[in-house]
């Protein structure tokens, strides 16, 4: 969120998310997917397979993680954000955990509501609105002409940069938005079909 009032950092901060999800997210996921693979095509609910040791019980502290942008969002918004107090912060933050606490036992399903929102909100948020915004930023000569940065003559400069991005607007229109929209909402609302809301232990083995 900081990056956003200091562009030129924009790019070293990208990286080092980038490399966080190379380093880190997607060597777990792949390791997860490598032991239980087989069983997570109809359970979702990698939580109820994963064995009941520490490790697992760690991987519930990553919400507070992924939460961390949000709360400075809704700190920002409530002026707490330059608080010094820990715990007046931590207090502050309830009424974004409440909900989300709410909400999760409601609707247990992670692995539809990831995928729902990762084709309803991530692909406008990540590709089109970036694309979109470049394409309008950048409509007039003269703004072209000032550009700080000019495009790469390897992708074609301006005329390439436009391409580049119609394309990857259209495309994740069509199949992120739509076709990746319509899957994860039908199989959303199959989940709740089939497991109701505040089901007592989502898609969970039955007892030996």
């Amino acid at each position: 969120m900081h990056a956003m009032w200091k562009p030129q950092k924009f790019k070293a901060i990208y990286l080092i998310a980038t490399l966080y999800v190379l380093t880190l997210t997607l060597p777990v996921a792949a390791a997860v997917y490598w032991a239980f693979g087989d069983m997570l095509l109809d359970h979702s609910n990698a939580f109820s397979l994963l064995p009941r040791t520490p490790f697992r019980d760690m991987a519930f502290i990553t919400f507070g993680f992924a939460c961390t942008p949000l709360y400075f969002v809704w700190e920002k918004a409530i002026g707490m954000h330059e608080c010094k107090s820990l715990c007046k912060r931590a207090a502050a933050r309830l009424p974004v955990v409440v909900p989300i606490w709410f909400l999760a036992i409601i609707f247990p399903f992670f692995g539809p509501i990831n995928s729902t929102v990762g084709s309803l909100l991530v692909s406008f948020t990540v590709y089109v609105i970036p694309a979109l915004a470049h394409i309008f930023t950048f409509r007039s000569a003269t703004a072209r002409e000032n550009a700080v940065e000019q495009p790469s003559k390897y992708f074609g400069r301006w005329v390439g940069t436009y391409t580049i991005n119609v394309f990857v607007v259209v495309w994740v229109l069509i199949v992120g938005f739509g076709f990746g929209g319509w899957a994860s909402m039908t199989n959303f609302i199959h989940q709740i079909d089939t497991f109701g809301l505040f089901t007592k232990c989502y898609q969970c083995p039955p007892p030996a």
